[in-house]
């Protein structure tokens, strides 16, 4: 392999994940950065829902291969010539950009604008865990829901986050409890339910039975926030049963089918998305605060407030280990993040 092509995972054609050819080891032309791209080394690498998502059969093919990936730990090799907030050497972490390709790969490049620095406390792998879900959790808890990073400001206010044992939900569960919230998280199996109480919940429902009668066994007559992290449609109506007049709900999941926004009237409830790749797909003037984000999610890391939600570790990055990534996602019964590590 030449200094100008790269290993990389990718496919041709959208197909089930037990299939060969869903992902494949491919050389490609290793990228060159202009503006203000890094081009980072990557150490490790974590895989998302919206992997599996963007994977799944379909009819169209590429014509070269497409690489995908949106959770990166690395070092900077080289810069573009407008970049100021990194030189080469520097241990960085991040999400990346839907729009642009993703991180399975030896290089790949990103905007600096949504890139933090690697928390020193953590490895590689550790840290690749952590930049989509964490910038998910946050923008949601501080920018959709308006939650204050003040714990004192939130005295007395709960939350419940549905699907609190997956990817977004562990890192979600630790920064609310940090906001000073109670936090009361779903789960359904002993195993995810323990994950929870771990990661700091206040208490843990089962999402399968209806929210309310459960949370007033809890003594709570109804919650200030929801979280929702799995099948918005399917927890709806338990939603608007559950929240707090004039309420907030922030949702991560599309919906398969309409929903009736018209229950949300009678108690003034707020209903907002959150998506993290909306700040890098269309370059927003705020772009930064992802950079922001990243490296006071480091600060809390390093001091010890949040953990790693990383549970799962594969070595070497390539095909064979990222099928099995996926096929671990699209079980449904991921607890915390799968992550994988060095490209052999």
């Amino acid at each position: 392999m030449s200094k100008n092509t790269m290993k990389a995972v990718g496919f041709y054609n959208y197909l089930p994940i037990d299939h060969p050819e869903s992902l494949m080891d491919v050389e490609i032309d290793r990228p060159v950065p202009t503006g203000r791209d890094l081009l980072v080394k990557v150490h490790a690498i974590s895989v998302n829902p919206v992997d599996t998502k963007v994977r799944k059969p379909k009819s169209q093919v590429e014509s070269s291969p497409r690489v995908i990936g949106w959770d990166v730990a690395g070092i900077v090799e080289e810069v573009g010539p407008d970049v100021t907030l990194f030189k080469p050497g520097d241990a960085v972490y991040y999400a990346g950009s839907i729009t642009r390709p993703g991180g399975n790969s030896e290089f790949h490049l990103v905007d600096e604008r949504i890139v933090g620095r690697k928390p020193t406390s953590l490895d590689f792998a550790e840290a690749a865990a952590l930049p989509l879900t964490g910038i998910t959790a946050w923008e949601a808890l501080h920018d959709r829901l308006g939650i204050s990073k003040d714990a004192d400001q939130n005295a007395g206010k709960t939350i419940l986050i549905i699907g609190a044992a997956g990817g977004v939900g562990s890192i979600a569960t630790q920064l609310a409890k940090h906001a000073g919230l109670s936090v009361i998280g779903t789960a359904s199996r002993p195993e995810s339910v323990k994950w929870v109480k771990e990661l700091g919940a206040d208490a843990v429902i089962n999402h399968f039975e209806p929210f309310v009668p459960q949370l007033q066994a809890l003594g709570y007559s109804h919650v200030d926030y929801i979280f929702c992290l799995n099948t918005t449609e399917k927890h709806w109506k338990n939603m608007i049963d559950a929240i707090a007049p004039q309420g907030k709900i922030c949702s991560i999941v599309e919906t398969d089918e309409p929903v009736n926004i018209s229950l949300l009237q009678q108690k003034s409830v707020t209903f907002v998305y959150e998506l993290m790749f909306t700040r890098p797909m269309f370059q927003t003037e705020d772009m930064i605060e992802q950079h922001h984000l990243l490296n006071a999610l480091a600060d809390l890391i390093d001091q010890g407030v949040i953990r790693t939600t990383a549970t799962e570790k594969l070595s070497p990055i390539n095909a064979a280990n990222l099928r099995k990534a996926h096929a671990l996602i699209e079980s449904g019964r991921m607890i915390g993040k799968v992550v994988l590590e060095h490209f052999s």
